[in-house]
């Protein structure tokens, strides 16, 4: 019998079991993961940038998990000698009405505790990326770059030190509820657990439904795709350049991230995968497209956003279409500069009005608790997402 079982083990599984641990040591606890290895998925297929938390509603649990979340992150990553960069961003407006929007950011970023955020003219732009175009940016000093796979395997090594048990190759296939506790059945084995944890990111709604048949959302994968700078055209790009977002989409349109590893992404775009773990284009699987496509709010989706998600998949097989995107941004792109990159599967929440759900949401259930929509930036959240899980399941034991 455990104490706690916690199923998935990407960052936000990692860091709620490192929480727990640190709050509770000598505990019992397991992590069952279906893969071979930690952050197989979205932790490890993202684009290793911490976010300032800019873009989110204060008083939501994106804005409060980014600002704690950042802070501890940065001092996790301090005290394990992981390398980071905070380079800064910003975020270019090309027209009149974008810059309107630009004072909004601006407004959300005061208002969430970001410090040194200023107001960028076209030149002061040119400043601190001589190749950007815009009439006016904004300039973020507190957006970093990291590897969160190595903060990962940093966590599972902490967590095994600290006593917690992992289950690779453990995919779960049901979950049963008793008096004397919960039953979680593998395809190989079965655990008991008095509490429950699931942070299962693409499969999170068919793990919530394992206790709760009646949850009102259903995972869509968008995948995103990117290609990267030729080594000799990095010079192009100092920081992260970053577009302004529409306000009425979840995702923040293709820009250019400077990597970790000295390495530029440019990217992504966002469109809808025809499987939950699928990577390349033509990736399909029946009982992922079924689920999506035969779920009532994704019809609402589909009818609210169809212009937009042509254009994404217009940009997915035409690589002069993703030029000319980039192009808003960094006029002297050229196709030639651009190779392959790799690319990574969004598991996003849509609710059945046709709501894509933008915040954080955990369903909890007495000892069971369900990590159901946890989009980015839950990367940089992962410790106060993991803070506040463990809080909350401590709070029901005592």
């Amino acid at each position: 019998m455990y104490n706690y079982t916690i199923i998935g083990a990407g960052i936000v599984g990692l860091a709620t079991a490192y929480q727990i641990l640190q709050k509770q040591p000598g505990a019992r606890l397991l992590i069952l993961e279906k893969e071979s290895d930690v952050s197989k998925h979205q932790t490890g297929n993202n684009s290793g940038v911490i976010h300032s938390g800019i873009y989110y509603k204060p008083g939501g649990l994106k804005a409060l998990n980014c600002s704690k979340g950042y802070k501890l992150l940065l001092d996790f990553c301090d005290q394990n000698e992981i390398k980071y960069n905070l380079c800064g961003k910003v975020i270019v407006a090309i027209d009149e009405r974008e810059v309107n929007y630009l004072d909004t950011l601006y407004e959300r970023g005061i208002q969430n505790g970001l410090m040194g955020i200023r107001k960028l003219t076209a030149d002061e732009l040119k400043e601190i990326e001589p190749h950007a175009n815009g009439i006016a940016a904004l300039h973020v000093p507190q957006t970093g770059i990291i590897d969160f796979k190595e903060v990962s395997v940093k966590l599972r090594d902490l967590i095994i030190e600290n006593g917690g048990e992992f289950k690779f190759n453990e995919e779960v296939v049901s979950i049963k509820k008793s008096n004397g506790g919960i039953e979680i059945i593998t395809e190989s084995s079965n655990y008991k657990t008095e509490n429950l944890i699931s942070c299962a990111g693409l499969h999170s709604d068919r793990i919530t439904k394992m206790t709760n048949k009646e949850i009102p959302l259903r995972i869509i994968p968008f995948r995103g795709e990117y290609y990267k700078l030729r080594a000799d055209k990095n010079y192009l790009v100092n920081t992260l350049i970053y577009p302004v977002p529409d306000p009425a989409f979840p995702f923040l349109g293709v820009h250019f991230t400077n990597m970790i590893d000295g390495g530029v992404e440019a990217g992504p775009n966002a469109v809808f995968a025809f499987k939950r773990e699928g990577y390349s284009k033509f990736a399909f699987n029946f009982r992922d497209t079924f689920e999506s496509l035969s779920w009532r709010g994704f019809h609402k989706v589909m009818f609210k956003y169809w212009k937009t998600g042509l254009g994404e998949y217009y940009r997915s097989f035409s690589k002069m279409a993703f030029v000319k995107a980039l192009r808003k941004l960094i006029p002297e792109i050229e196709a030639s500069d651009l190779v392959a990159g790799g690319s990574g599967v969004r598991a996003q929440a849509c609710d059945i009005k046709g709501g894509l759900l933008d915040d954080f949401f955990i369903f909890e259930e007495k000892n069971i608790f369900h990590v159901c929509n946890a989009p980015s930036p839950a990367a940089t959240s992962s410790l106060a997402i993991g803070d506040y899980i463990a809080n909350k399941v401590l709070e029901h034991n005592s």
